[in-house]
């Protein structure tokens, strides 16, 4: 299936799908006091959207620009802001929020740099689209919408105000 511009999902009514998903997903399996933690920026963005909605803690940011396994071939990113988390995640239950998953290079950097703050008590991986193309065996627990992309096509969010999806 090729994708247009003109038939790209919306990113708003996604976020609200995921929340929606996040809240059943928290009931379901009784998570108590679950921590929010963005990967920069996009991710950053959807989890301030899941924040507003559920009530819940004020997110964290995760910025991996370090933790990339491509790191030596890309080198550092001009807009590298750092990771604002607590001190501490020892056992707490970990809501990693992303806002596309393809590889899953950057869901594997995520949680090696999560694990530098301590040993959460659970990770549960939220992401607003799935584009499959894996390289590594990392799934979405929830994820608002799958699609499929042409090999020469990927998909980019922008924001914060308006979230909008486009392809690039």
């Amino acid at each position: 299936m090729s994708l247009s511009a003109d038939n790209l999902p919306d990113a708003e009514q996604l976020c609200e799908q995921l929340a929606d998903q996040l809240q059943a997903l928290i009931q379901e399996n009784n998570i108590d006091n679950p921590f929010l933690v963005g990967i920069r920026t996009g991710g950053a963005w959807i989890a301030d959207r899941i924040q507003q909605k559920l009530q819940l803690e004020e997110p964290g940011i995760l910025d991996i620009s370090f933790y990339r396994d491509d790191f030596s071939q890309r080198g550092l990113a001009p807009q590298v802001k750092g990771s604002d988390l607590p001190d501490s995640i020892e056992d707490r239950h970990i809501i990693l929020v992303d806002d596309v998953i393809m590889s899953g290079r950057t869901i594997r950097a995520a949680m090696n740099e999560l694990f530098d703050f301590g040993r959460p008590a659970s990770i549960h991986l939220v992401t607003l689209l799935d584009v499959g193309r894996r390289q590594l065996p990392i799934q979405p627990d929830l994820c608002a919408a799958q699609i499929a992309l042409n090999d020469d096509q990927a998909i980019k969010l922008t924001g914060p105000e308006p979230l909008e999806l486009s392809l690039v």
